[in-house]
């Protein structure tokens, strides 16, 4: 069994010490085929929030277009409003969502990416699997949610 560790360690460590674009994680290196693998994963869900996103809008154009032309009752406008309020925070949400991803995606292109944005350090790995496009590692993420 230690054999095959030593095999692997030095398999993972012959690809990471390559001259492409690496990260550092949870004290690891990022390969940089790991490093295309979440750029793409970011890509697709840039387009995938995009299209959501555009979506809303557009039904948002549309509930305004037929509010404009007036309610018969005052239920059906209280109704409208409310459900033009749900989209409206769900289109901020999105937009926030891709703000990060973009984000990301930049800091992968920059060679910043899986660095914590307060302390410097490594993202641990399972944290940016999880999350690809957060910016601190999970110390000082929980230190956030505490102080809000």
């Amino acid at each position: 069994m230690a054999s095959k560790k030593t095999a692997t360690a030095r398999t993972s460590h012959t690809r990471s010490s390559a001259p492409s674009r690496t990260a550092r994680a949870g004290g690891k290196r990022i390969a940089a085929g790991d490093l295309k693998s979440l750029r793409k994963r970011l890509q697709d869900e840039l387009v995938a929030l995009k299209g959501r996103h555009a979506g809303l809008e557009a039904a948002g154009a549309e509930e305004a277009a037929v509010a404009a032309g007036g309610y018969s009752e005052e239920a059906e406008a209280g109704s409208s409003t409310s459900e033009r309020e749900r989209d409206l925070s769900i289109a901020g949400n999105l937009r926030d969502l891709i703000e990060k991803v973009q984000g990301a995606i930049a800091r992968i292109d920059d060679g910043g990416y899986g660095r914590c944005e307060v302390c410097g350090e490594a993202i641990e790995p399972e944290r940016l699997e999880a999350l690809p496009y957060t910016t601190l590692c999970l110390d000082d993420a929980r230190r956030r949610a505490r102080t809000r």
